[in-house]
C-alpha cells in the first residue's frame, strides 16, 4: 500500500525561475550544451538535491544523478530524467521540466519518509539539444549506454569549432570513456526510464487534456542539402517557355509533397512533412529567374510505411519535374533514425496511475526526438509524460502552466511510487 505522496511542485517553481533569470539572454533561454549555461543549471539541481539529502554523482559522459537509495541498493533502479540544456533563445520548459519533475517527485518521496525498494534516481542528460550544438544526438544519455561512437567525439560544436571531446574535457569529463565503448547503465541495471517533457505541439491544448502519454517516437528521413539547378536570366526579358526556374520547381516539389501528405492524413496515417528551408541564392537578386534553389526537408513518423510512402513520391515526382521545368534536383546525402515505441508496460503503468488520480490523458506519438529514444534502442524500458504547452517549443514564448506540471508530476512520482515499492 503506497504512502499519500504529494511532489513537492513549489522546489520547481522556484527552480524554474532560477534557471529563467539565470539564462535570460536578452531574447530568451540559452544554456549551451557542454559550455557555461549547461554548467550552470547542472550546478543549481545539484545543490538543490544535496539539500534534500539525495545522493548526487555525474558519469564521465557528465550526466548527473541525484539519487533517492532504495532498501536493496543491487536492484535496478528506476530512471526520470531529462536535459537542461537548451537551444539557443529558447524557452525555460523544454528539458527542464522534466528535470524538475522528477526532482519534485522524488522530492516528495523523501519528505514523505517513504522509501523505494530500489533506487529512484533523476538522471539530468546533457547535451539532448545536440542538434543545435553538435551535429548529433543525443550524445549525453547516449554516452551513458554505451553508444556513443569514438569518430562523434571529434565533432565541432556549431558556435565554437572545437570538438565534442574537447568541450567534454572542458567540463571535467572523460572522452575517452565512449571511445572504449564503456557503459554505466543499460537493461542489466535499469528497470525503466521515464522522461516528462513539455508538448512541443498544440494537440493537447486543443484537446483541453492535461496529460499525454507517449506512444512513441518518430523515426525520420532528411535531406539537408538539396539543391536545384537552373538557368539565371533577366526576369523581365525571359519568357515563360524560355525558363528554367528553380524556384518554382522546388516549389512544385514542395506541393507534389504536401498533397501526399494530406492524403495519407486522410487515411489516418500519422506523419509530419516538413520543408525547413526553402531559398533562392542571393545571385538572383531582384531581375533574374532563379538558376538555384536551396531546401531542406524533414520527414517524420513512428511508422516507417508512411516515411517510405513519402518518398516514393519524392521519388517519381524529381524526375517529372526535372523534365517539365529543365531543372536538375541534386538531393545530397540522406540522414535519420529509425522510429522508437515506448515500452507498453510502462505506458500500461503511467495510465494506471493517471486513472488512480483522477487524471484526464491522451495517448499519443510524439513528434520530436527525446533521451527516450536512447533508452529504448539500448533495450530498457522507456515511457514519456507530455504536459500541455501553450505556443509550441524551442522558442521563449513557452508556456506550460504549472497546474498541468503539477499533474504530470503526480502520475510520474506515482508511476515510479509503484514500480519501485
Amino acid at each position: 500500500m503506497l504512502p499519500n505522496l504529494t511532489p513537492d511542485v513549489a522546489l520547481a517553481e522556484k527552480l524554474f525561475e532560477e534557471l529563467r533569470v539565470r539564462s535570460f539572454d536578452g531574447v530568451g533561454m540559452t544554456r549551451e550544451a557542454y559550455g557555461p549555461g549547461e554548467r550552470m543549471a547542472h550546478a543549481l539541481v545539484k545543490d538543490a538535491a544535496g539539500a534534500l539529502g539525495l545522493e548526487t554523482n555525474a558519469d564521465p559522459i557528465g550526466n548527473l544523478y541525484c539519487t533517492l537509495p532504495g532498501t536493496d541498493r543491487g536492484a535496478k533502479r528506476v530512471l526520470l530524467g531529462s536535459h537542461l540544456d537548451t537551444v539557443v533563445n529558447g524557452g525555460n520548459f523544454d528539458g527542464a521540466a522534466g528535470v524538475l519533475a522528477g526532482l519534485a517527485a522524488v522530492a516528495g518521496m523523501k519528505q514523505a519518509g517513504w522509501q523505494p525498494r530500489c533506487d529512484v534516481a533523476v538522471m539530468v542528460t546533457r547535451a539532448e539539444e545536440a542538434g543545435a550544438w553538435f551535429p548529433t544526438s543525443f550524445p549525453g544519455s547516449r554516452g551513458a549506454l554505451g553508444a556513443l561512437r569514438a569518430e562523434e567525439l571529434d565533432i565541432k560544436r556549431l558556435d565554437s569549432g572545437r570538438s565534442l571531446a574537447d568541450h567534454m574535457v572542458e567540463e571535467g569529463f572523460d572522452p575517452g570513456f565512449a571511445r572504449r565503448g564503456d557503459k554505466v547503465l543499460g537493461p542489466d541495471n535499469v528497470a525503466a526510464y521515464l522522461e516528462v517533457h513539455i508538448e512541443q505541439g498544440p494537440v493537447l491544448d486543443a484537446m483541453e487534456i492535461p496529460v499525454g502519454i507517449v506512444t512513441g517516437i518518430p523515426g525520420s528521413r532528411r535531406l539537408r542539402t538539396g539543391r536545384v539547378l537552373g538557368e539565371y536570366n533577366h526576369s523581365g526579358g525571359t519568357p515563360r517557355k524560355y525558363r528554367r526556374d528553380a524556384a518554382i520547381a522546388l516549389a512544385d516539389l514542395a506541393v507534389a509533397l504536401d498533397e501526399a501528405w494530406c492524403r495519407l492524413d486522410a487515411r489516418g496515417q500519422q506523419l509530419v512533412v516538413t520543408f525547413c528551408t526553402m531559398g533562392t541564392t542571393a545571385e538572383a537578386g531582384f531581375t533574374k529567374v532563379a538558376g538555384e534553389a536551396t531546401f531542406q526537408l524533414d520527414v517524420r513518423s513512428v511508422n516507417l510505411h508512411s516515411i517510405d510512402a513519402i518518398w516514393e513520391v519524392l521519388y517519381d515526382k524529381v524526375p517529372e519535374i526535372e523534365a517539365r521545368r529543365g531543372v536538375t534536383f541534386e538531393l545530397g546525402a540522406q540522414s535519420g533514425s529509425p522510429a522508437s515505441l515506448m515500452d507498453a508496460g510502462v505506458q500500461d503503468g503511467l495510465k494506471r496511475a493517471a486513472l488512480a488520480l483522477d487524471i484526464p490523458f491522451h495517448a499519443m506519438a510524439s513528434g520530436g526526438g527525446h533521451d527516450a529514444v536512447a533508452f529504448a534502442q539500448a533495450g530498457v524500458p522507456a515511457g514519456m509524460l507530455f504536459v500541455r504547452n501553450q505556443n509550441g517549443s524551442h522558442n521563449p514564448k513557452e508556456a506550460m502552466r504549472m497546474e498541468d506540471f503539477a499533474k504530470a508530476c503526480a502520475v510520474a512520482q506515482r508511476w515510479a511510487a509503484e514500480i519501485s515499492a
